[in-house]
């Protein structure tokens, strides 16, 4: 009798564990863009996506070059005629410079994401405009980048300051496949199909297992989204249609 009556009784304290977590994992596997309106509207300056009417995505790339895995990158993008922003991290530009070339030589973007992969977040705003010049330097002898992203994704208004007194734009994203967490290019696919909207941002990595993953992920993804008569572009032109 007393176990009948504890199965007829609704555990409340399970019940709203499950519920949170099954929230949770919503939001996680399919973030509204109200999250991103909220972040942006108590953090102002970066750039999570944009507004259109038209299909169109933009495709960004960070942590190269990487001489053995952006190259793949690239013949991927050239087959399927896709162009991206790459994000830059200057300590390996040296002795990958014609791989920058061939980005650019394929209407490929150039993004800033400073000189190492070191969290832009835990500078000081002098080291932060410091480390932002240094990258800066370096880019321009290519072209001149319009678009920052600070390393680690995180940021201050101090950090949007300094990026605007430069002349450069905050880009974060919208949909970011966990690629840095989930080593599956089937996953990332899935999930990125599951979340393109018009003017969304895409935020995929580079270099190492990350950069050949993400080579496999992009083979897969863009043709199963170009069926659903979407184009993927880079940041400006993606900047350029929207409302």
């Amino acid at each position: 009798m007393q176990i009948q009556k504890i199965l007829r009784l609704p555990n409340l304290p399970w019940i709203l564990l499950c519920g949170t977590l099954i929230a949770l994992g919503v939001l996680v596997l399919r973030p509204p863009r109200a999250i991103f309106q909220l972040t942006n509207h108590f953090f102002p300056g970066a750039t999570y996506y944009t507004t259109t009417d038209q299909p169109v995505i933009a495709l960004t790339i960070d942590d190269g070059p990487d001489a053995k895995t952006t190259g793949r990158i690239l013949d991927v993008l050239d087959r399927h005629n896709v162009t991206a922003t790459f994000f830059i991290i200057t300590d390996r530009v040296a002795g990958n410079e014609q791989i920058l070339q061939r980005m650019l030589g394929s209407g490929h973007e150039l993004g800033n994401h400073t000189t190492a992969d070191i969290h832009s977040i835990g500078l000081s705003t002098t080291e932060f405009e410091q480390d932002l010049l240094k990258a800066d330097s370096i880019l321009k002898t290519f072209v001149q980048p319009q678009w920052l992203r600070p390393a680690g994704g995180w940021y201050s208004q101090e950090m949007i300051g300094i990026a605007q007194k430069y002349n450069y734009k905050v880009a974060l994203g919208s949909i970011f496949p966990y690629d840095t967490n989930i080593s599956s290019p089937w996953f990332a696919a899935q999930f990125m199909l599951a979340n393109a909207q018009p003017g969304g941002i895409i935020v995929m990595h580079d270099s190492g297992d990350w950069g050949k993953n993400t080579a496999e992920t992009l083979d897969q993804f863009i043709p199963k989204l170009k069926q659903r008569g979407y184009k993927i572009v880079n940041l400006s032109e993606l900047a350029a249609q929207s409302k």
